[in-house]
């Protein structure tokens, strides 16, 4: 902690030196501009918010800063429509719609065009992935199926996280952060390039200290993570360019087990990235996108795993308008990794190593019926080495009722493809297996249905309403093979899921916003005839809650004062059991000069403390927290 607090002083001190204009500071969106925000995650295209045809919800920048979020997964909390679940100092659940574990894969991740996606489990290792919050333009929160846009494994939601352009980053800025579950510091500067470009440069550190549990034990899983990365944008005759990438390197300690055989020793990660994309307007009526990016990953996670991995990923896509009435996209991807894993005593993927290659064409066409009435009809075929090709259509209609009110209902078939987790897995790393793999594990299948509405009561009051019932099949299970004692990973289970999610917004008065968001979720699943596993609906079902609410309260003070409160209510889960937990967090933010920006914030301020997921023998106690950060801007 002492460092942390010497990071904030030299920062400070730097910034008071340096400072000579003040950057350019985020401003409050109206209610009718939140609704005319341009999304593209629905139609890989830009439309304005109040338009889209889908259940979305857009996490603005302001917002971020406003919540006094320091991590991504903190700042996703934001969306009514997911489930955040801390598990340690590092570890996080995260799903919507349902199937949520540390390890949950129907949800599709973007950061500004790169898939966060790991083909070694079909989901995302949160603990990697990190942005300066400071510069994200939106995050666009995307609850249901995604499949025919953006491929396979996009069955439940799509989270697309959008920086802003380097020109609108220009300057420098410092931040800091200090408080008693640990810290962290960035530093970021924009400058110009040429006569027609834009850059920014950016490091950032950041320290969790130990959770711990019930009783007071450190879990010894304390996070340390540094981050450093860069963008450049270009405006050329008829076209920009974008260049960005990343690099970083982390520690996670792990949770001792009391077992001598199950010692965990510290994770290590790091890796890089490079994402380039090229945009160009043909015409008044036609765009072109190219995006190619490289990402490498490597983790070591004693005494499970160690894991390389490199993924080459290209794309290709033509918007155009035809005629009057049809808007087209259309685009094809191709995507190769190198995966490379160094097995331990406990488990291993075999084989070790893999060259995987995935290739998809799609096509997407949204015409217009009548005056306020549109059609939207795509399909995507992908192609993977485990099950090969997969086809992954969708249907909207959408109905203008009024200028501010849109009634919309889709249907989709959307798949979850297997991974090397439900196909190389076997139990202990050598012979003779318990788990021998799932050789014959398919594709798991979602047909979505889902009737949507939304619109403003008035200039003051915007609203989202969104049911939906889905139908899965082949859901994982762990059959035991006839005739042996040896289990192999199968697709013995399918069901349902229905919900309702909800979210408004109010002005209530020129300086006080209030916000709200309900969500239900209903899981019915069962194992097939002929299953084996006795366990496996009863687990994922109790690890959904079955309601969540959340609200929020931003107050504009006098002397350039700010004023925030968000509450939080998750019903308990089963399995194992969780109980219910309410949260309210806190920030009081004060600009005492044109480049400083002071926020005290409070987490967890109600009660002793709460847990979110995992048994009650390895569950971190969220207890309360108070930080001071501090930025400033030259």
């Amino acid at each position: 902690m002492n460092r942390v607090w010497a990071v904030v002083v030299l920062i400070m001190m730097a910034a008071g030196a340096g400072a000579e204009e003040e950057a350019k500071r985020l401003v409050k969106l109206g209610l009718e501009d939140l609704m005319n925000i341009e999304v593209t995650s629905v139609s890989k295209r830009p439309e304005r918010l109040s338009d889209a045809a889908a259940s979305i919800y857009v996490i603005t920048g302001d917002e971020i800063r406003r919540s006094g979020a320091t991590t991504l997964p903190e700042a996703l909390r934001l969306a009514p429509n997911l489930q955040v679940a801390q598990v340690s100092a590092s570890g996080y659940a995260i799903s919507s719609r349902g199937f949520n574990n540390t390890s949950a894969n129907k949800l599709l991740v973007l950061i500004d065009g790169r898939s966060a996606y790991t083909p070694l489990f079909s989901g995302v290792f949160w603990d990697v992935q990190d942005v300066m919050l400071e510069d994200v333009d939106r995050i666009e929160v995307i609850s249901g199926p995604g499949g025919t846009l953006w491929g396979v494994n996009a069955v439940n939601g799509v989270i697309n996280v959008i920086t802003r352009s380097a020109k609108n980053a220009q300057g420098g800025m410092m931040t800091a952060e200090a408080g008693n579950r640990g810290g962290n510091a960035a530093i970021r500067y924009g400058g110009t390039s040429g006569s027609d470009g834009f850059y920014q440069i950016y490091g950032r550190h950041l320290e969790r200290n130990h959770t711990e549990t019930v009783d007071g034990t450190a879990r010894e899983d304390a996070w340390h993570r540094s981050q450093a990365g860069f963008r450049g944008d270009w405006d050329k005759a008829g076209g920009q360019l974008t260049v960005l990438g990343t690099a970083y390197r982390g520690r996670n300690g792990q949770p001792a087990t009391g077992t001598p055989a199950l010692a965990l020793d510290t994770i290590s990660v790091s890796g890089a990235n490079l994402v380039s994309r090229w945009e160009r307007r043909l015409d008044n009526r036609s765009n072109l996108t190219l995006q190619a990016y490289y990402d490498r990953t490597e983790r070591t996670d004693p005494p499970i795993f160690a894991e390389t991995l490199n993924i080459l990923d290209l794309q290709l896509q033509h918007s155009v308008r035809l005629g009057g009435n049809h808007a087209v996209t259309w685009g094809a991807e191709y995507r190769h990794s190198a995966d490379r894993v160094i097995n331990g005593s406990l488990l291993a993927f075999l084989p070790a190593r893999v060259h995987q290659r995935w290739a998809s064409v799609f096509a997407q066409d949204e015409f217009t019926l009548g005056k306020e009435l549109r059609l939207t009809l795509g399909g995507r075929v992908e192609r993977n080495d485990y099950t090969g090709n997969e086809f992954l259509p969708n249907a909207r209609l959408a109905w203008k009722l009024t200028s501010k009110q849109l009634l919309w209902t889709a249907a989709s078939r959307t798949v979850r493809a297997p991974a090397r987790l439900d196909r190389d897995t076997f139990v202990p790393g050598s012979p003779p297996f318990l788990l021998a793999g799932g050789p014959n594990f398919r594709s798991e299948v979602a047909n979505v249905y889902e009737i949507g509405y939304r619109g403003e009561l008035a200039k003051s009051i915007s609203y989202s309403l969104t049911a939906f019932h889905s139908f899965y099949d082949n859901l994982r299970t762990q059959e035991v093979a006839p005739g042996t004692k040896v289990a192999l990973l199968a697709n013995g289970m399918e069901g349902t899921t229905s919900g309702f999610e909800t979210w408004a917004t109010v002005q209530a008065t020129r300086v006080w916003r209030l916000s709200g968001g309900f969500t239900t979720l209903s899981e019915k699943l069962h194992l097939k005839p002929g299953s084996t596993d006795r366990t496996a609906p009863t687990a994922q079902e109790g690890r959904d809650p079955a309601r969540s609410w959340r609200l929020r309260s931003s107050l504009d003070l006098p002397n350039r004062g700010e004023f925030d409160v968000t509450a939080r209510r998750v019903s308990a889960l089963s399995s194992p059991a969780v109980p219910a937990y309410s949260a309210v967090d806190i920030r009081y933010g004060w600009r005492p000069r044109r480049r400083w920006d002071l926020s005290v914030i409070g987490q967890n301020v109600l009660g002793s403390g709460h847990s979110e997921f995992n048994a009650a023998s390895a569950r971190t106690e969220l207890r309360r927290g108070v930080y001071i950060q501090v930025a400033n801007h030259f």
